[in-house]
């Protein structure tokens, strides 16, 4: 599949343990940054009840809904512990800082939150 990647900001724009939304056509992806200066981007709505992950809080590579606490996985979107579920990943590239996340070739930015 090919993939157009859409530059999304500066790893600066999002604060340690912290993320931000941007709108695509293919949805809201929530990219998140850990204490440790990684970054990750999965959709965001939790698998449980669509609850908000970017308002989420961010620990180690997990994030913890806001709605009902389900963890999730930065990393491979999935829930963990009993929970089950799993949000889509979205491929991201960290280029010195300046983020860009890959979207299909048929899908442009349309806003950053």
């Amino acid at each position: 599949m090919d993939v157009n990647w859409i530059a999304i900001g500066d790893i600066s724009d999002i604060p340690l343990r912290g993320a931000r939304c941007v709108k695509t056509p293919e949805g809201k992806v929530a990219v998140f940054r850990t204490a440790e200066n990684e970054v990750f981007a999965i959709e965001d709505h939790c698998p449980h009840k669509g609850g908000p992950l970017s308002q989420g809080i961010v620990h180690g590579t997990s994030v913890t809904c806001p709605l009902h606490n389900w963890v999730i996985s930065l990393e491979t979107g999935k829930a963990l512990g009993a929970d089950e579920g799993q949000v889509r990943t979205i491929p991201l590239r960290n280029e010195n800082g300046a983020l860009f996340i890959a979207l299909k070739q048929s899908a442009q930015m349309v806003a950053a939150e």
